[in-house]
């Protein structure tokens, strides 16, 4: 096939093998997406039908700042992916230590929020079905968000050593489609629980 000149229609069109962590990690979504619907039509399926109180409507407030934080995180660590593909690390650094505060926040504001859940209003998972369904859900995107920090955490003091140039872009936009999931995720589960639940 090599002697077929160009444009031929017997010609092979060269083509690669999809990158292995990409397909890992669309697998890692698809099984995680699914773990989430099943969270969300329970949270949905339960809705109203608590016996006793707290309630929605009671307790809960419109986390607005988080939500800001964590959308605008999805930003910045495109900004990280732009950077690192283009070898420019110090800017990568920049974009991926605002992505780190942007998610800290995140989960500081989630903390103070079942703070004042817990100890304030007296909601705690076996408090009702809204409480079930309510930490079970929000608690498992929380959990997400944990091990998205962590592995971009570990990437941040990677390149702190700078042991992290654009032979590691790939890798890091494998991280990085791990975070728009975590983000996406968050919109569906904040217009269910403090949009449509309340």
């Amino acid at each position: 096939m090599s002697d077929v000149p160009v444009g031929h229609p017997l010609r092979t069109v060269d083509w690669h093998l999809p990158s292995k962590c990409r397909v890992g990690m669309f697998a890692l979504i698809t099984g995680e997406s699914a773990i989430f619907t099943i969270f969300v039509v329970a949270y949905v399926f339960y809705l109203g039908k608590s016996l006793t109180g707290p309630t929605p409507v009671q307790v809960l407030e419109v986390p607005i700042l988080g939500t800001i934080c964590l959308l605008s995180s999805s930003f910045t660590i495109w900004r990280a992916e732009q950077a690192v593909e283009n070898d420019q690390m110090v800017s990568f650094t920049a974009w991926l230590g605002a992505t780190i505060a942007l998610a800290a926040i995140f989960l500081t504001s989630t903390a103070v929020e079942w703070r004042k859940l817990i100890y304030q209003d007296g909601l705690t998972i076996s408090t009702n079905l809204f409480g079930t369904t309510f930490y079970s859900l929000v608690g498992l995107h929380a959990t997400h968000v944990v091990v998205g920090l962590f592995l971009l955490t570990s990437v941040f003091v990677f390149s702190l050593f700078g042991r992290v140039d654009s032979r590691q872009s790939e890798r890091f936009g494998v991280v990085a489609l791990y975070w728009h999931f975590v983000d996406a995720v968050w919109i569906v589960v904040f217009s269910v629980v403090y949009l449509i639940g309340r």
